[in-house]
């Protein structure tokens, strides 16, 4: 599945993943290839995932080595998440 995350600023990240990690305003929940469409608020907390492939240099900068070798992580202060046919979009503060 595509995950796409968004800041202000720029996009930090646009890659293929296996499974992404979110922190919605009930709790954290995950999604994997073929979840059903959905839109959430996110809460302060942390956005983890697992590419599929190594990331360029360029988009690695902004996250660092979470649960596992394999996840990657961002820390957010909040933002909204949409997943629709295979892909995510987090929009992040």
């Amino acid at each position: 599945m595509q995950l796409e995350i968004i800041s202000p600023e720029r996009v930090l990240l646009n890659t293929e993943i296996r499974v992404v990690t979110v922190p919605g305003v009930n709790g954290m929940f995950q999604m994997l290839n073929n979840h059903a469409p959905i839109v959430s608020i996110l809460e302060k907390g942390y956005v983890r995932f697992e590419p599929t492939a190594e990331l360029p240099k360029e988009m690695r900068k902004h996250f660092f080595k979470g649960n596992g070798d394999k996840q990657l992580s961002i820390e957010i202060k909040g933002g909204v998440v949409e997943m629709n046919n295979n892909k995510a979009i987090v929009l992040i503060d």
